[in-house]
Protein backbone atom coordinates (compact mmCIF):
# COMPACT_ATOMS: atom_id res chain seq x y z
CA UNK A 1 0.00 0.00 0.00
CA UNK A 2 1.27 2.69 -0.93
CA UNK A 3 1.05 6.69 1.46
CA UNK A 4 -1.61 9.12 0.81
CA UNK A 5 1.67 11.20 0.85
CA UNK A 6 3.33 9.47 -1.89
CA UNK A 7 1.53 10.48 -5.09
CA UNK A 8 2.28 11.87 -8.48
CA UNK A 9 0.78 13.97 -9.44
CA UNK A 10 -0.41 15.42 -6.03
CA UNK A 11 -3.70 15.64 -5.60
CA UNK A 12 -5.92 18.58 -4.60
CA UNK A 13 -6.79 17.19 -0.99
CA UNK A 14 -6.77 13.96 0.84
CA UNK A 15 -8.49 13.68 4.32
CA UNK A 16 -8.03 10.46 6.17
CA UNK A 17 -10.51 8.45 8.42
CA UNK A 18 -8.45 6.85 10.84
CA UNK A 19 -5.56 3.76 10.56
CA UNK A 20 -7.96 1.63 9.06
CA UNK A 21 -7.83 -0.22 5.65
CA UNK A 22 -9.93 -1.78 2.90
CA UNK A 23 -8.46 -5.14 1.84
CA UNK A 24 -8.80 -6.54 -1.23
CA UNK A 25 -9.21 -10.35 -1.47
CA UNK A 26 -10.78 -13.22 -3.61
CA UNK A 27 -14.23 -11.88 -3.25
CA UNK A 28 -13.85 -8.09 -3.88
CA UNK A 29 -15.87 -7.30 -6.90
CA UNK A 30 -15.40 -4.29 -9.29
CA UNK A 31 -18.40 -2.47 -11.46
CA UNK A 32 -19.13 0.29 -13.17
CA UNK A 33 -21.81 2.52 -13.60
CA UNK A 34 -23.22 4.40 -17.05
CA UNK A 35 -20.45 6.66 -18.87
CA UNK A 36 -17.14 5.35 -16.86
CA UNK A 37 -16.98 1.62 -18.80
CA UNK A 38 -13.19 2.34 -20.17
CA UNK A 39 -12.24 3.10 -16.96
CA UNK A 40 -13.44 0.32 -15.29
CA UNK A 41 -12.27 -2.30 -18.29
CA UNK A 42 -8.90 -0.62 -17.84
CA UNK A 43 -8.66 -0.73 -13.98
CA UNK A 44 -10.08 -4.36 -13.87
CA UNK A 45 -7.49 -5.36 -17.22
CA UNK A 46 -4.59 -3.86 -14.99
CA UNK A 47 -5.62 -5.10 -11.59
CA UNK A 48 -6.32 -8.73 -12.41
CA UNK A 49 -2.70 -9.22 -14.17
CA UNK A 50 -1.09 -7.10 -11.22
CA UNK A 51 -2.86 -8.55 -8.23
CA UNK A 52 -4.38 -12.39 -9.15
CA UNK A 53 -7.79 -11.44 -7.83
CA UNK A 54 -10.95 -11.94 -10.18
CA UNK A 55 -12.41 -8.64 -9.18
CA UNK A 56 -15.53 -10.04 -10.34
CA UNK A 57 -18.33 -7.65 -11.64
CA UNK A 58 -20.81 -6.62 -9.32
CA UNK A 59 -23.71 -5.04 -9.24
CA UNK A 60 -23.68 -1.19 -9.75
CA UNK A 61 -25.53 1.46 -7.59
CA UNK A 62 -25.12 -0.22 -4.40
CA UNK A 63 -22.37 0.32 -2.73
CA UNK A 64 -21.86 -2.78 -1.82
CA UNK A 65 -19.41 -4.00 1.05
CA UNK A 66 -15.90 -5.94 -0.73
CA UNK A 67 -16.63 -3.83 -4.14
CA UNK A 68 -14.65 -1.44 -5.99
CA UNK A 69 -17.16 0.84 -7.91
CA UNK A 70 -16.94 3.69 -10.82
CA UNK A 71 -19.59 6.59 -11.19
CA UNK A 72 -20.21 9.38 -13.15
CA UNK A 73 -21.00 12.65 -10.97
CA UNK A 74 -21.88 15.17 -12.95
CA UNK A 75 -21.60 18.00 -9.71
CA UNK A 76 -17.65 17.49 -10.40
CA UNK A 77 -16.17 19.22 -13.42
CA UNK A 78 -14.83 17.42 -16.57
CA UNK A 79 -11.41 15.98 -15.97
CA UNK A 80 -12.24 16.16 -12.15
CA UNK A 81 -12.68 13.04 -9.75
CA UNK A 82 -13.11 12.10 -5.93
CA UNK A 83 -12.10 8.73 -4.12
CA UNK A 84 -13.95 7.47 -0.99
CA UNK A 85 -12.64 4.64 0.68
CA UNK A 86 -14.48 3.73 3.87
CA UNK A 87 -16.33 0.53 5.49
CA UNK A 88 -14.98 -1.90 3.19
CA UNK A 89 -15.72 -0.37 -0.56
CA UNK A 90 -13.94 2.00 -2.42
CA UNK A 91 -15.77 4.74 -4.52
CA UNK A 92 -14.12 6.40 -7.65
CA UNK A 93 -16.50 9.35 -9.11
CA UNK A 94 -15.50 10.96 -11.77
CA UNK A 95 -16.93 14.35 -13.79
CA UNK A 96 -16.41 12.56 -16.98
CA UNK A 97 -14.95 9.17 -18.15
CA UNK A 98 -11.22 10.96 -18.58
CA UNK A 99 -11.74 11.77 -14.72
CA UNK A 100 -12.86 8.45 -14.06
CA UNK A 101 -9.77 6.65 -15.34
CA UNK A 102 -7.69 9.71 -13.81
CA UNK A 103 -9.38 8.53 -10.38
CA UNK A 104 -8.38 4.42 -11.53
CA UNK A 105 -5.10 5.80 -11.90
CA UNK A 106 -4.68 7.14 -8.81
CA UNK A 107 -6.17 3.97 -6.98
CA UNK A 108 -3.43 2.18 -8.71
CA UNK A 109 -0.76 4.11 -7.10
CA UNK A 110 -2.93 3.86 -3.62
CA UNK A 111 -2.28 -0.48 -3.97
CA UNK A 112 1.58 -0.07 -4.20
CA UNK A 113 4.60 -0.27 -6.84
CA UNK A 114 3.24 -4.22 -7.06
CA UNK A 115 0.03 -2.56 -9.04
CA UNK A 116 2.24 -1.53 -12.07
CA UNK A 117 3.71 -4.77 -12.75
CA UNK A 118 2.17 -7.52 -15.96
CA UNK A 119 2.02 -10.77 -13.92
CA UNK A 120 1.20 -11.37 -10.12
CA UNK A 121 3.89 -11.38 -8.23
CA UNK A 122 2.26 -13.82 -5.07
CA UNK A 123 1.41 -11.27 -2.65
CA UNK A 124 -1.52 -11.91 -0.67
CA UNK A 125 -2.42 -8.57 0.68
CA UNK A 126 -3.69 -5.87 -1.46
CA UNK A 127 -4.91 -3.13 0.71
CA UNK A 128 -6.30 0.69 0.56
CA UNK A 129 -5.66 3.29 3.02
CA UNK A 130 -9.54 4.52 4.26
CA UNK A 131 -9.59 8.35 2.82
CA UNK A 132 -10.94 10.77 0.64
CA UNK A 133 -9.49 12.26 -2.08
CA UNK A 134 -10.50 15.29 -4.18
CA UNK A 135 -8.70 16.23 -7.91
CA UNK A 136 -8.58 17.83 -10.84
CA UNK A 137 -6.06 18.87 -13.47
CA UNK A 138 -5.20 22.65 -13.20
CA UNK A 139 -4.55 22.40 -17.23
CA UNK A 140 -6.65 20.66 -20.20
CA UNK A 141 -3.55 19.92 -22.45
CA UNK A 142 -1.16 18.08 -20.75
CA UNK A 143 1.26 16.44 -23.03
CA UNK A 144 4.47 14.62 -24.31
CA UNK A 145 6.12 15.86 -27.98
CA UNK A 146 7.63 12.46 -29.21
CA UNK A 147 10.07 12.90 -32.30
CA UNK A 148 9.53 8.95 -34.18
CA UNK A 149 11.27 10.95 -37.27
CA UNK A 150 15.06 11.07 -36.50
CA UNK A 151 15.30 7.89 -34.39
CA UNK A 152 12.08 5.43 -35.25
CA UNK A 153 10.21 4.29 -32.52
CA UNK A 154 8.07 0.72 -33.19
CA UNK A 155 4.59 0.45 -32.74
CA UNK A 156 4.69 -1.23 -29.13
CA UNK A 157 7.15 1.10 -27.98
CA UNK A 158 4.18 3.89 -28.77
CA UNK A 159 1.67 1.90 -27.46
CA UNK A 160 3.87 1.59 -24.12
CA UNK A 161 5.04 5.48 -23.84
CA UNK A 162 0.78 6.25 -24.06
CA UNK A 163 0.56 3.85 -21.14
CA UNK A 164 3.57 5.94 -19.30
CA UNK A 165 1.73 9.25 -20.15
CA UNK A 166 -1.63 7.98 -18.91
CA UNK A 167 0.19 6.60 -15.48
CA UNK A 168 1.10 10.43 -14.99
CA UNK A 169 -2.22 11.81 -16.16
CA UNK A 170 -1.17 13.41 -19.43
CA UNK A 171 -3.87 13.42 -22.32
CA UNK A 172 -2.30 14.66 -24.96
CA UNK A 173 0.60 12.86 -27.28
CA UNK A 174 2.07 15.12 -29.67
CA UNK A 175 3.30 12.76 -32.80
CA UNK A 176 6.05 14.26 -34.63
CA UNK A 177 5.72 11.92 -37.58
CA UNK A 178 8.05 13.69 -40.30
CA UNK A 179 11.19 15.31 -40.93
CA UNK A 180 14.48 15.41 -42.73
CA UNK A 181 15.51 12.53 -40.87
CA UNK A 182 12.71 10.34 -42.24
CA UNK A 183 9.14 10.07 -42.77
CA UNK A 184 6.91 7.61 -40.47
CA UNK A 185 3.65 7.12 -42.02
CA UNK A 186 1.78 5.40 -44.65
CA UNK A 187 0.34 7.87 -47.62
CA UNK A 188 -1.24 5.42 -49.72
CA UNK A 189 -1.78 8.54 -52.42
CA UNK A 190 2.28 8.71 -52.29
CA UNK A 191 3.83 5.22 -51.65
CA UNK A 192 7.40 6.72 -51.74
CA UNK A 193 6.91 8.97 -49.06
CA UNK A 194 7.57 5.55 -46.72
CA UNK A 195 9.39 3.30 -49.93
CA UNK A 196 12.52 5.73 -49.98
CA UNK A 197 11.15 8.40 -47.18
CA UNK A 198 11.44 6.22 -44.60
CA UNK A 199 14.99 4.97 -43.86
CA UNK A 200 18.22 6.11 -44.07
CA UNK A 201 21.70 4.57 -45.27
CA UNK A 202 23.63 5.93 -42.48
CA UNK A 203 23.13 8.05 -39.19
CA UNK A 204 25.17 10.61 -37.31
CA UNK A 205 26.19 9.23 -33.70
CA UNK A 206 26.32 12.26 -31.50
CA UNK A 207 26.07 16.13 -32.50
CA UNK A 208 26.21 17.12 -36.03
CA UNK A 209 30.01 18.07 -35.02
CA UNK A 210 31.01 14.41 -34.21
CA UNK A 211 32.92 12.76 -36.70
CA UNK A 212 31.11 9.07 -35.60
CA UNK A 213 28.95 7.56 -37.94
CA UNK A 214 26.21 4.41 -37.49
CA UNK A 215 26.60 2.84 -41.22
CA UNK A 216 23.80 0.45 -40.87
CA UNK A 217 20.36 2.01 -42.63
CA UNK A 218 17.93 3.08 -40.20
CA UNK A 219 14.06 3.38 -41.53
CA UNK A 220 10.36 2.27 -40.11
CA UNK A 221 7.22 3.47 -40.85
CA UNK A 222 3.87 3.10 -39.18
CA UNK A 223 1.17 1.54 -41.32
CA UNK A 224 -2.60 3.17 -41.82
CA UNK A 225 -3.34 0.70 -39.59
CA UNK A 226 -0.58 1.15 -37.13
CA UNK A 227 -1.74 4.74 -37.03
CA UNK A 228 -5.49 3.27 -36.44
CA UNK A 229 -4.52 1.00 -33.44
CA UNK A 230 -2.70 3.75 -31.80
CA UNK A 231 -5.37 6.53 -32.16
CA UNK A 232 -7.32 4.04 -30.65
CA UNK A 233 -5.18 2.85 -28.07
CA UNK A 234 -4.87 6.31 -26.82
CA UNK A 235 -8.38 7.46 -26.91
CA UNK A 236 -9.02 4.17 -24.43
CA UNK A 237 -6.74 5.93 -22.18
CA UNK A 238 -8.37 9.77 -22.77
CA UNK A 239 -5.08 10.40 -24.83
CA UNK A 240 -5.68 12.87 -27.65
CA UNK A 241 -3.07 11.99 -30.38
CA UNK A 242 -1.91 15.56 -32.64
CA UNK A 243 -0.42 13.81 -35.46
CA UNK A 244 2.35 16.66 -36.68
CA UNK A 245 3.20 16.66 -40.92
CA UNK A 246 6.54 19.29 -41.07
CA UNK A 247 6.03 21.88 -43.46
CA UNK A 248 7.37 24.02 -45.34
CA UNK A 249 11.17 23.57 -43.49
CA UNK A 250 12.39 20.13 -42.25
CA UNK A 251 11.08 18.06 -45.22
CA UNK A 252 14.31 16.52 -46.73
CA UNK A 253 12.47 12.81 -46.82
CA UNK A 254 9.75 13.86 -48.81
CA UNK A 255 11.95 15.81 -51.40
CA UNK A 256 13.96 12.46 -51.46
CA UNK A 257 10.88 10.73 -52.33
CA UNK A 258 9.56 12.92 -54.58
CA UNK A 259 12.02 15.67 -55.67
CA UNK A 260 9.59 17.82 -57.59
CA UNK A 261 8.75 18.88 -54.02
CA UNK A 262 11.72 21.05 -53.63
CA UNK A 263 13.54 23.84 -55.11
CA UNK A 264 14.45 22.11 -58.29
CA UNK A 265 15.46 25.07 -60.05
CA UNK A 266 18.66 26.32 -57.72
CA UNK A 267 19.50 22.64 -56.28
CA UNK A 268 19.29 18.94 -57.82
CA UNK A 269 17.00 17.29 -55.88
CA UNK A 270 16.92 14.50 -57.72
CA UNK A 271 20.04 13.59 -56.23
CA UNK A 272 18.93 14.15 -52.72
CA UNK A 273 18.47 11.24 -50.16
CA UNK A 274 17.21 11.13 -46.78
CA UNK A 275 19.29 13.14 -44.49
CA UNK A 276 22.31 11.39 -42.24
CA UNK A 277 23.09 14.18 -39.93
CA UNK A 278 21.16 16.78 -37.58
CA UNK A 279 20.82 20.52 -37.93
CA UNK A 280 18.71 22.41 -39.41
CA UNK A 281 18.54 21.90 -43.50
CA UNK A 282 18.45 24.14 -46.22
CA UNK A 283 16.50 22.02 -48.62
CA UNK A 284 12.77 23.37 -47.92
CA UNK A 285 9.72 23.01 -49.69
CA UNK A 286 9.45 24.67 -53.19
CA UNK A 287 6.41 27.08 -52.19
CA UNK A 288 4.29 26.41 -55.53
CA UNK A 289 0.42 25.28 -55.92
CA UNK A 290 2.20 21.75 -56.62
CA UNK A 291 3.43 21.68 -53.79
CA UNK A 292 0.68 22.81 -51.43
CA UNK A 293 -2.13 19.75 -53.73
CA UNK A 294 0.63 17.45 -52.43
CA UNK A 295 0.23 17.97 -49.15
CA UNK A 296 -3.56 18.23 -49.31
CA UNK A 297 -3.53 14.77 -50.44
CA UNK A 298 -1.02 14.02 -47.70
CA UNK A 299 -3.18 15.04 -44.98
CA UNK A 300 -6.72 14.00 -46.46
CA UNK A 301 -5.16 10.88 -45.72
CA UNK A 302 -4.44 11.95 -42.09
CA UNK A 303 -7.65 13.43 -41.49
CA UNK A 304 -8.78 9.91 -42.13
CA UNK A 305 -6.60 8.61 -39.98
CA UNK A 306 -6.70 10.77 -36.74
CA UNK A 307 -10.85 11.03 -36.50
CA UNK A 308 -11.12 14.65 -34.79
CA UNK A 309 -14.10 13.21 -32.52
CA UNK A 310 -11.15 10.34 -30.50
CA UNK A 311 -10.37 13.04 -27.64
CA UNK A 312 -10.83 16.86 -27.17
CA UNK A 313 -7.64 18.03 -28.95
CA UNK A 314 -8.31 15.69 -31.62
CA UNK A 315 -9.24 18.02 -34.37
CA UNK A 316 -5.85 19.61 -34.30
CA UNK A 317 -3.39 19.01 -37.02
CA UNK A 318 0.28 20.05 -36.18
CA UNK A 319 2.01 21.09 -38.99
CA UNK A 320 5.47 22.51 -37.60
CA UNK A 321 6.37 25.61 -39.40
CA UNK A 322 9.74 25.72 -37.41
CA UNK A 323 13.38 26.90 -38.59
CA UNK A 324 12.30 27.21 -42.36
CA UNK A 325 16.04 28.85 -44.43
CA UNK A 326 14.45 31.19 -46.98
CA UNK A 327 18.11 30.61 -49.15
CA UNK A 328 16.69 28.38 -52.19
CA UNK A 329 13.76 30.60 -52.47
CA UNK A 330 15.86 33.83 -52.43
CA UNK A 331 17.47 32.29 -55.24
CA UNK A 332 14.74 30.38 -57.09
CA UNK A 333 13.37 32.69 -60.20
CA UNK A 334 10.04 30.04 -59.41
CA UNK A 335 9.55 31.60 -55.67
CA UNK A 336 10.52 35.04 -56.61
CA UNK A 337 7.78 34.75 -59.67
CA UNK A 338 5.43 33.29 -56.91
CA UNK A 339 6.10 36.01 -54.69
CA UNK A 340 5.28 38.54 -57.19
CA UNK A 341 2.22 36.96 -58.40
CA UNK A 342 0.79 36.85 -54.82
CA UNK A 343 1.90 40.36 -53.94
CA UNK A 344 3.45 39.39 -51.10
CA UNK A 345 6.49 41.64 -49.59
CA UNK A 346 9.33 39.15 -49.18
CA UNK A 347 10.66 35.62 -48.78
CA UNK A 348 9.20 35.15 -45.20
CA UNK A 349 6.03 36.51 -46.15
CA UNK A 350 5.65 33.89 -48.64
CA UNK A 351 6.18 31.15 -45.85
CA UNK A 352 3.15 32.67 -44.14
CA UNK A 353 1.35 32.69 -47.21
CA UNK A 354 2.10 28.72 -46.96
CA UNK A 355 1.10 28.24 -43.68
CA UNK A 356 -2.34 30.28 -43.81
CA UNK A 357 -3.35 28.09 -47.05
CA UNK A 358 -2.80 25.12 -44.66
CA UNK A 359 -4.98 27.22 -41.89
CA UNK A 360 -7.95 27.89 -44.44
CA UNK A 361 -7.98 23.98 -45.58
CA UNK A 362 -7.72 22.80 -42.42
CA UNK A 363 -10.75 25.23 -41.01
CA UNK A 364 -13.17 23.96 -43.73
CA UNK A 365 -12.94 20.44 -43.11
CA UNK A 366 -13.41 21.30 -38.91
CA UNK A 367 -10.06 21.14 -37.97
CA UNK A 368 -7.52 23.43 -36.36
CA UNK A 369 -4.12 23.87 -37.02
CA UNK A 370 -1.50 24.56 -34.44
CA UNK A 371 2.32 24.97 -35.28
CA UNK A 372 5.67 26.51 -33.63
CA UNK A 373 5.73 29.50 -32.41
CA UNK A 374 6.84 31.04 -35.95
CA UNK A 375 3.92 30.45 -37.94
CA UNK A 376 2.92 33.78 -35.97
CA UNK A 377 4.73 35.43 -38.61
CA UNK A 378 2.46 36.99 -40.91
CA UNK A 379 -0.70 36.75 -38.81
CA UNK A 380 -3.00 33.81 -38.01
CA UNK A 381 -6.74 32.75 -38.60
CA UNK A 382 -8.56 33.39 -35.42
CA UNK A 383 -8.80 29.31 -34.77
CA UNK A 384 -5.55 28.49 -35.31
CA UNK A 385 -2.95 27.69 -32.20
CA UNK A 386 1.16 27.86 -31.07
CA UNK A 387 3.49 26.26 -29.47
CA UNK A 388 5.52 28.23 -28.08
CA UNK A 389 9.34 26.61 -27.97
CA UNK A 390 11.39 30.00 -28.47
CA UNK A 391 10.91 30.94 -24.75
CA UNK A 392 7.68 32.26 -23.85
CA UNK A 393 7.58 35.33 -25.97
CA UNK A 394 5.68 33.57 -28.85
CA UNK A 395 3.14 31.80 -26.38
CA UNK A 396 2.71 35.61 -24.81
CA UNK A 397 2.13 37.38 -28.65
CA UNK A 398 -0.48 34.10 -29.63
CA UNK A 399 -2.15 34.69 -26.83
CA UNK A 400 -2.68 38.55 -26.59
CA UNK A 401 -3.48 38.04 -30.13
CA UNK A 402 -6.48 36.03 -29.18
CA UNK A 403 -5.03 32.12 -30.23
CA UNK A 404 -4.94 29.67 -28.43
CA UNK A 405 -1.35 28.62 -26.62
CA UNK A 406 0.64 25.41 -25.75
CA UNK A 407 3.69 26.08 -23.38
CA UNK A 408 6.73 24.26 -24.23
CA UNK A 409 9.70 26.55 -24.07
CA UNK A 410 13.19 25.53 -24.72
CA UNK A 411 14.43 26.67 -21.07
CA UNK A 412 12.55 24.37 -19.60
CA UNK A 413 10.55 21.47 -21.27
CA UNK A 414 13.07 20.14 -23.87
CA UNK A 415 14.08 16.64 -22.31
CA UNK A 416 16.76 15.61 -25.22
CA UNK A 417 18.54 18.73 -22.80
CA UNK A 418 21.19 17.15 -20.64
CA UNK A 419 20.16 16.63 -16.96
CA UNK A 420 23.75 17.23 -15.58
CA UNK A 421 26.77 18.95 -16.08
CA UNK A 422 28.50 15.85 -15.02
CA UNK A 423 31.35 14.27 -17.73
CA UNK A 424 29.41 10.62 -17.72
CA UNK A 425 26.13 12.47 -18.96
CA UNK A 426 25.45 10.82 -22.03
CA UNK A 427 25.95 12.87 -25.17
CA UNK A 428 25.50 16.38 -23.15
CA UNK A 429 23.15 18.60 -25.55
CA UNK A 430 22.69 21.86 -24.62
CA UNK A 431 22.13 23.32 -20.81
CA UNK A 432 21.57 21.12 -17.98
CA UNK A 433 17.72 21.09 -16.69
CA UNK A 434 17.32 18.93 -13.88
CA UNK A 435 14.38 17.59 -12.28
CA UNK A 436 14.11 20.29 -9.95
CA UNK A 437 14.04 22.98 -13.30
CA UNK A 438 11.40 21.57 -14.47
CA UNK A 439 9.62 21.16 -11.33
CA UNK A 440 9.45 24.64 -10.87
CA UNK A 441 8.68 25.43 -14.47
CA UNK A 442 5.43 27.57 -14.69
CA UNK A 443 3.54 27.71 -17.77
CA UNK A 444 1.94 31.04 -17.53
CA UNK A 445 3.59 33.98 -18.26
CA UNK A 446 3.39 36.75 -15.56
CA UNK A 447 2.74 38.98 -17.45
CA UNK A 448 -0.61 38.23 -19.38
CA UNK A 449 -3.93 39.09 -17.76
CA UNK A 450 -6.73 36.91 -16.55
CA UNK A 451 -8.40 36.63 -19.95
CA UNK A 452 -5.02 36.42 -22.07
CA UNK A 453 -3.75 33.88 -19.64
CA UNK A 454 -7.21 31.80 -20.07
CA UNK A 455 -5.62 31.15 -23.90
CA UNK A 456 -2.57 29.50 -22.21
CA UNK A 457 -4.00 25.35 -23.08
CA UNK A 458 -1.38 23.91 -21.44
CA UNK A 459 1.80 22.45 -21.37
CA UNK A 460 4.11 19.39 -22.86
CA UNK A 461 7.64 18.66 -22.71
CA UNK A 462 9.41 17.59 -26.09
CA UNK A 463 11.77 14.76 -26.88
CA UNK A 464 13.66 15.17 -29.63
CA UNK A 465 15.60 11.88 -30.65
CA UNK A 466 18.41 12.80 -32.75
CA UNK A 467 21.18 11.07 -30.14
CA UNK A 468 18.22 8.80 -28.86
CA UNK A 469 18.91 5.13 -31.04
CA UNK A 470 16.36 3.26 -28.80
CA UNK A 471 14.38 2.93 -26.11
CA UNK A 472 16.51 3.11 -23.22
CA UNK A 473 17.85 6.41 -24.16
CA UNK A 474 14.49 7.94 -24.65
CA UNK A 475 13.51 6.86 -20.99
CA UNK A 476 16.81 8.01 -19.63
CA UNK A 477 15.88 11.10 -21.24
CA UNK A 478 12.33 11.35 -20.52
CA UNK A 479 12.56 10.39 -16.76
CA UNK A 480 12.37 11.32 -14.31
CA UNK A 481 11.72 14.33 -15.37
CA UNK A 482 8.25 13.96 -16.98
CA UNK A 483 7.16 13.17 -13.73
CA UNK A 484 7.57 16.58 -12.58
CA UNK A 485 5.89 18.04 -15.67
CA UNK A 486 2.91 16.12 -15.18
CA UNK A 487 2.75 17.57 -11.82
CA UNK A 488 2.59 20.97 -13.10
CA UNK A 489 0.80 20.79 -15.30
CA UNK A 490 -1.90 18.41 -13.16
CA UNK A 491 -1.69 19.86 -9.55
CA UNK A 492 -2.71 23.22 -8.38
CA UNK A 493 1.29 23.92 -7.37
CA UNK A 494 2.14 27.18 -5.55
CA UNK A 495 4.52 29.45 -7.40
CA UNK A 496 7.94 28.39 -8.38
CA UNK A 497 9.95 29.91 -5.81
CA UNK A 498 7.27 28.48 -3.21
CA UNK A 499 7.36 25.41 -4.73
CA UNK A 500 8.21 22.08 -2.36
CA UNK A 501 10.94 20.43 -4.20
CA UNK A 502 12.18 18.73 -1.72
CA UNK A 503 8.86 17.42 -0.20
CA UNK A 504 8.66 16.08 -4.45
CA UNK A 505 11.84 14.49 -4.17
CA UNK A 506 10.23 12.65 -1.43
CA UNK A 507 7.24 11.16 -3.39
CA UNK A 508 9.97 10.37 -5.74
CA UNK A 509 11.25 7.77 -3.98
CA UNK A 510 8.12 6.06 -4.11
CA UNK A 511 7.79 6.64 -7.82
CA UNK A 512 10.84 5.44 -9.26
CA UNK A 513 9.96 1.81 -7.46
CA UNK A 514 6.59 2.74 -9.39
CA UNK A 515 8.52 3.44 -12.80
CA UNK A 516 10.90 -0.05 -11.58
CA UNK A 517 7.93 -2.00 -12.00
CA UNK A 518 7.13 -0.77 -15.42
CA UNK A 519 10.64 -0.98 -16.38
CA UNK A 520 11.38 2.28 -17.32
CA UNK A 521 15.05 2.75 -17.92
CA UNK A 522 15.09 6.50 -16.26
CA UNK A 523 18.16 8.34 -14.79
CA UNK A 524 18.79 7.65 -11.36
CA UNK A 525 18.99 10.93 -8.80
CA UNK A 526 22.87 9.54 -8.91
CA UNK A 527 23.77 10.02 -11.93
CA UNK A 528 23.47 7.59 -15.09
CA UNK A 529 24.29 3.47 -14.58
CA UNK A 530 27.92 2.50 -16.58
CA UNK A 531 25.34 0.95 -18.86
CA UNK A 532 23.80 4.35 -19.24
CA UNK A 533 26.97 6.52 -20.49
CA UNK A 534 28.67 6.96 -23.72
CA UNK A 535 31.71 7.86 -23.91
CA UNK A 536 33.47 9.29 -26.86
CA UNK A 537 30.20 10.42 -27.90
CA UNK A 538 29.94 14.22 -28.89
CA UNK A 539 27.26 16.31 -27.61
CA UNK A 540 26.72 20.17 -27.81
CA UNK A 541 27.40 21.45 -24.21
CA UNK A 542 26.27 24.76 -23.58
CA UNK A 543 27.60 26.59 -20.66
CA UNK A 544 25.85 28.74 -18.19
CA UNK A 545 22.36 29.06 -17.08
CA UNK A 546 20.26 29.08 -20.00
CA UNK A 547 18.70 32.05 -21.66
CA UNK A 548 15.79 33.94 -19.85
CA UNK A 549 12.68 31.78 -21.27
Amino acid sequence: MTSLTELIPAPLSVSTWGERVFVLDEDTTLTAGPGVGSAERWLRTTLQAATGLPLREGAPGRAARNAVELRHDDGLPPGAYRIAVRDDRALITGGDPAGAFAGAQTLRQLLGPDAFRRAHLGRTRWELPEAEIEDAPRFRWRGLMLDVARHFMPKEGVLRYLDLMAAHKLNVLHFHLTDDQGWRIEIRKYPKLTGTGSWRARTKIGHRASPLWDDRPHGGHYTQDDIREIVAYAAERHISVVPEIDVPGHSQAAIAAYPELGNSDVVDTASLNVWDTWGVNPNVLAPTDDTLRFYEGVLEEVLELFPADAGPFSPFVHIGGDECPKDQWRESDAARKQIGELGLADEDALQSWFIRHFDSWLAERGRRLIGWDEILEGGLAPGAAVSSWRGYSGGVAAARAGHDVVMCPQQWVYLDYRQDAGPDEPVPIAYVRTLEDVYRFEPVPQELTPEESARVLGTQANVWTEVMEDQGRVDYQVFPRLAALAEVAWSDLPAPADRDYAGFERRMAAHYRRLDALGVAYRPPTGPLPWQRRPGVLGRPLDGPPPSA
